[in-house]
């Protein structure tokens, strides 16, 4: 135990749900002790695990199970066998009243801050393993896995419920911006298509086609004509069949000697 305030330290946390967080007041293997301030003004000791701790369930459930008997809650298989009107915290000697818990992932617990008297760091001595169910533990020392993670384990952002006038008012806002969206995509389709058929060139309408048959062509030269001073021979259908008759010439070669 040790009630020397030092100043915090970087990953120290500055709140612990509605509790300040002033300065840190001990270190041990399984977490952190703070000194605190409550809302109405009041000095509180604040324990916190470490993430390693945090994340091992076990470690986590012992120290949950040692603030709820403490405030005299039954938790756990061992809060079953304790007598009634009895609890836990009773037989702990010196253990401080708990004003304030939080079991979740990332645990805390909160007890009245007197200087010389054990405070919340009484918490963390259960999640250390030191001995077993028939006695003190033989052979080597038990070393948790999670002893090397030693920054402590802060819960996660709150996150506040929307009312539902919030939540109608939003969806109505984004179907509203959808249908504006819709109508302004179609705008810009029509834009495109009526701009393509302004832009494109249209045929232009051909006269209608006269057809006039041209002369055939003259050729260059004229005909030759035959002179009036030649008579034209006669043709084989004016003088009609000719036998042709002997030649001088055959007529002499047949008849006169070799």
């Amino acid at each position: 135990m040790a009630n020397v305030a030092s100043p915090l330290q970087y990953g120290d946390p500055p709140r612990l749900g509605p509790y300040v967080v002033q300065a840190r007041l001990h270190a041990a293997p399984a977490g952190f002790v703070y000194l605190g301030q409550g809302p109405d003004g009041r000095a509180v000791s604040l324990a916190v695990l470490t993430r390693g701790a945090a994340f091992d369930a076990a470690a986590r459930e012992r120290f949950v199970t040692a603030a709820k008997e403490a405030r005299g809650e039954r938790s756990g298989m061992r809060g079953w066998f304790v007598r009634p009107g009895r609890s836990r915290g009773a037989v702990l000697d010196g253990t401080p009243e708990v004003l304030d818990l939080n079991d979740g992932h990332a645990p805390w617990v909160a007890v009245p801050y007197v200087p010389g008297r054990p405070g919340a760091e009484r918490f963390l001595e259960p999640v250390m393993v030191g001995g077993t169910l028939i006695g003190q533990a033989h052979g080597p020392d038990f070393v948790p896995y999670w002893l090397t993670d030693r920054a402590p384990a802060l819960p996660g952002p709150t996150r506040r419920r929307r009312p539902l006038t919030e939540t109608r008012k939003r969806v109505l806002t984004a179907a509203l911006a959808l249908v504006l969206l819709v109508l302004l995509v179609t705008a810009i389709l029509l834009l495109l298509l009526l701009g393509r058929r302004d832009s494109e060139p249209q045929p232009r309408q051909l006269p209608p086609t006269v057809f006039v048959p041209t002369p055939p062509p003259t050729p260059a030269s004229p005909e030759p004509r035959p002179s009036p001073s030649q008579s034209p021979s006669p043709s084989p259908s004016q003088s009609g069949q000719i036998t042709p008759g002997p030649t001088p010439g055959d007529d002499a070669g047949e008849g006169g000697p070799l």
